[in-house]
């Protein structure tokens, strides 16, 4: 492939700028996600916002209390986990035309916000805290209380350059927790987290493809497995999955297609029927609502990133750097501080937990051990 085609998608006076970014990610040793990246390659959007993907279908995430046993439960958790997916990686690149690189969340960086009710669903209530800067880790917790439907989590990444393509391992995990009708006992279910390839590199149009297996396991014995695929050289299509629920090595329900696009039951469906759509990708998202930023507090997410995001959206990249770089120096200055007054940051939604039974319990029940576990969990504290 000719020198010419490198960052044909880039324009032309940002194009010099591109070739030497992917000269540096080749030679980056360590983590990628600590490498400073160019503005004209950064998202106006910081990491601690990414779990309101998790939301943006509050009326599937309600529902999933409403499943009458155990197995349409499980369905509905899938349905609901499967209509995440295209608001997580690909449907935020349709502003910018490719993927941008996040912002990088500053230690006890807030995001707040909530789906309003609608349709007798209740609101569903979203808080999102970066608990660790070293290495940074964002938890969440997202709740409808009339619905009876929690989930709890966290995620960091672990970014490794490899031939034209970024891989990027997610670690973390999360559990939703269901409230059972006549039933004393949560259902718990612990939600693993694919890994992502980032390709189209060379070009400089970026694009997020799914890799690999996660699980879905829940205190019912119930295990769902998706395998991710993508588009090959010569086969296969874009975004592609196949997910299988069972039990004790039995297949109950298998689903497969695209999670960007239609995906259908293969053979018979929850409801009895035969190749029914599962879930269609194209059934709109709701976006969280949030203060304006002249109400939010400091430590909130639009406001800590206001100057850089407009900066980032308007093209002033000369702007974006230099607020995004005083930001960065006085977290620097702030942590020298804090370990000079042995006064360490205090978390304000979340507390640490050295030992977290419920994931070692759940993990254990299908031998996965899923991902490294960092300790962290989304256990709000109590007010």
């Amino acid at each position: 492939m000719g020198e010419e085609e490198v960052g044909a998608a880039v324009p032309k006076e940002q194009r010099q700028g591109w070739g030497q970014f992917l000269k540096q990610i080749a030679t980056f040793s360590g983590d990628l996600s600590s490498m400073t990246a160019p503005s004209f390659i950064l998202s106006p959007v910081s990491l601690v916002e990414f779990p309101a993907y998790w939301g943006e279908h509050p009326d599937e995430f309600a529902k999933i209390s409403s499943g009458k046993d155990e197995v349409e439960r499980m369905n509905l958790v899938l349905r609901w986990f499967i209509g995440t997916l295209k608001g997580q990686f690909t449907a935020r690149n349709t502003s910018m035309g490719s993927e941008k690189k996040p912002l990088n969340p500053i230690l006890g960086e807030l995001f707040l916000g909530k789906w309003p009710e609608k349709n007798g669903r209740g609101d569903t209530s979203l808080t999102a805290e970066q608990v660790s800067h070293h290495p940074p880790v964002t938890a969440y917790h997202i709740e409808n209380k009339k619905a009876g439907v929690t989930l709890e989590g966290h995620c960091a990444q672990k970014t490794s350059f490899s031939g034209r393509t970024i891989q990027v391992k997610q670690v973390g995990h999360a559990i939703m927790r269901v409230k059972v009708a006549g039933r004393d006992k949560e259902e718990l279910y612990l939600i693993t987290l694919p890994n992502l390839l980032i390709e189209g590199l060379w070009y400089g149009s970026p694009y997020v493809e799914l890799t690999g297996n996660s699980y879905i396991q829940s205190t019912s014995g119930l295990l769902t497995t998706l395998t991710y695929t993508g588009k090959g050289y010569f086969s296969g299509k874009a975004h592609s999955f196949k997910a299988t629920i069972g039990a004790g090595g039995n297949t109950l329900y298998t689903v497969e297609g695209e999670w960007a696009g239609v995906s259908k039951y293969k053979g018979k469906s929850i409801s009895g029927g035969s190749n029914e759509v599962f879930w269609d990708a194209s059934t709109q998202r709701e976006e969280v609502t949030v203060q304006d930023v002249e109400q939010q507090g400091d430590m909130e997410s639009r406001k800590v990133w206001k100057t850089v995001a407009n900066g980032i959206r308007t093209g002033d990249y000369d702007t974006a750097s230099k607020d995004k770089s005083k930001i960065e120096n006085a977290q620097r200055q702030k942590r020298k501080d804090e370990a000079a007054a042995g006064t360490p940051h205090q978390l304000e939604h979340f507390v640490h937990v050295e030992d977290d039974q419920e994931y070692s319990q759940l993990a254990a029940m299908f031998k996965g051990q899923p991902a490294h576990e960092d300790g962290y969990r989304n256990k709000p504290r109590v007010q």
